[in-house]
């Protein structure tokens, strides 16, 4: 049997240590906190699995690649729900609906009944709409807490602690593997988390804006979570007014029912990013390095992790191997 050791805890090491279990490796993984949990950009995700929309600007993996993240996520017992996304856009910012079409696919255009049809509370305050109506989310939060503890159960062995690479190992550390990666660069999400009784959503919705984009998705008992800023930006933790301003006011305009709503949680974490902002792989030795997931770390995580078994277990080139600095 295959021995193999995952660093890091989140979404990357977590699907890791999965496709390493499938091919009947034994799997330890460290990680210096017990559990998932605010210390690590995944846990404050969206969960939107939703590679049409992510192509009005990511490259064409991005797409293909994250078509396959929702079968994924079902296989490994995550609640995962199917119904699309709604892409809006105020009436004097209706160009943006326009040039989003163009640039993305696997939509269907709706009109004020057809919204109505699919989000009830939004019906009369958007005349038109787009439907990705293959895309789906999950709660990140939920999902990963049922994927460590499946891996628990089949015999993944968790060790909270620091550690150095020993035999076969996969590093998924994120931000902190830029003592190995010194190309990995942060980029800062600030997302709010509200609970409110007065609106029901079934997808996600996401508000096309020229300055500040918002994106928002449904949880279980009246929460939603608000995504999210992007700033070019190593800082982790600091929470600014004006980006949560930002999206309050983008909420409100959604729907003034957001104004009333309670105030959860106020999030920030810094995405690992290389330049071009695809997900590289590097290997060194025994060692390979899973890293720079982006904004895509739900929906790009499962086809990274089986890219990187591939490499070790197989010799595989996978296209994002990065071979300049093996």
């Amino acid at each position: 049997m295959t021995r193999a050791m995952v660093i890091g805890g989140g979404v990357a090491g977590l699907c890791t240590a999965s496709e390493l279990l499938a091919r009947g490796c034994e799997v330890t993984l460290c990680d210096p906190q017990p559990d998932p949990g605010p210390h690590g950009c995944s846990w404050w995700a969206g969960g939107m699995l939703a590679p049409f929309c992510e192509g009005e600007t990511a490259e064409e993996p991005v797409v293909r690649l994250g078509q396959l993240s929702a079968d994924w996520w079902e296989g490994q017992g995550a609640a995962v729900t199917r119904k699309g996304t709604l892409v809006l856009t105020l009436g004097r910012d209706r160009r943006e609906l326009d040039r989003f079409a163009r640039r993305t696919s696997g939509h269907v255009a709706l009109d004020d009944a057809g919204i109505a049809a699919l989000e009830p509370d939004l019906a009369g305050r958007f005349g038109r709409a787009l439907h990705m109506s293959s895309e789906a989310h999950l709660d990140p939060r939920a999902a990963l807490q049922t994927l460590r503890a499946r891996l628990e159960r089949a015999g993944v062995r968790f060790e909270p602690r620091e550690a150095t690479p020993e035999g076969l190992t996969f590093d998924c550390r994120g931000l902190s593997a830029r003592d190995a990666l010194p190309d990995l660069r942060g980029v800062k999400g600030e997302m709010v988390i509200l609970r409110s009784a007065d609106i029901a959503l079934s997808r996600p919705v996401r508000l096309l804006h020229p300055r500040y984009p918002l994106y928002v998705v449904p949880r279980a008992d009246g929460i939603f979570m608000l995504g999210a800023t992007q700033i070019e930006s190593d800082e982790r933790h600091r929470r600014s007014v004006r980006s949560v301003l930002e999206l309050l006011s983008a909420a409100y305009a959604l729907h003034p029912a957001f104004g009333e709503a309670e105030l959860v949680e106020i999030g920030a974490d810094a995405r690992p990013a290389f330049p071009g902002n695809l997900p590289r792989l590097r290997r060194r030795g025994q060692s390979f390095y899973l890293n720079g997931l982006f904004r895509h770390g739900f929906l790009l995580a499962p086809a990274l992790a089986r890219m990187a078994v591939a490499a070790a277990l197989d010799g595989q080139k996978t296209e994002f191997m990065d071979e300049s600095h093996d």
